[in-house]
């Protein structure tokens, strides 16, 4: 018997992640925010890109939470709402990234609708961020616990659906 790896389904319309175990069963599911744009694959649009993806990277262990990331690289500011206050136009990247890779050429892959070359993430956020509606600028946003907690379940590899 060849066993699955474990997947992640994503649902822009309920506004959830899902994570499946190997057998396909139903392991954790998190509240997250998709783009406020909504669903697209398009260079420049502020979408959530549909389809077939996988987790190119995992970036941040070890991190303390509330690390703040610019670029994929710690910056070694440590999220506070002192701090957003500061910064109100900052699209804040924290804790852990998973970073997608698009798997449909054409689609979300490669020329101008690359996930990856996007810079799509699933990643944590401000704890005042909301949860459950749209909101983000294309990414998959997550609570920082619940974001730590998907990070450790997970390994590169691991196949993402996203879903309108």
């Amino acid at each position: 018997m060849c066993l699955m790896a474990k997947q992640i389904r994503i649902s822009i319309a309920e506004q959830s992640l899902e994570l499946l175990d190997e057998a396909g069963r139903l392991e954790r599911r998190y509240a997250v925010s998709t783009a406020a744009n909504g669903a697209g694959e398009q260079d420049g649009s502020f979408c959530t890109p549909r389809g077939e993806h996988v987790i190119r990277a995992k970036i941040g262990a070890g991190q303390p939470v509330n690390s703040v990331f610019v670029r994929r690289r710690p910056t070694g500011e440590i999220y506070t709402p002192d701090l957003g206050e500061q910064y109100p136009e900052r699209d804040w990247i924290l804790t852990r990234i998973l970073w997608l890779s698009g798997r449909e050429c054409g689609f979300n892959r490669l020329g101008s609708v690359d996930t990856m070359r996007r810079f799509i993430y699933i990643h944590g956020s401000p704890d005042s961020v909301a949860m459950g509606s749209p909101g983000s600028h294309g990414c998959v946003r997550m609570r920082n616990s619940d974001m730590l907690d998907l990070f450790e379940r997970v390994e590169p590899g691991t196949p993402v659906t996203i879903e309108a």
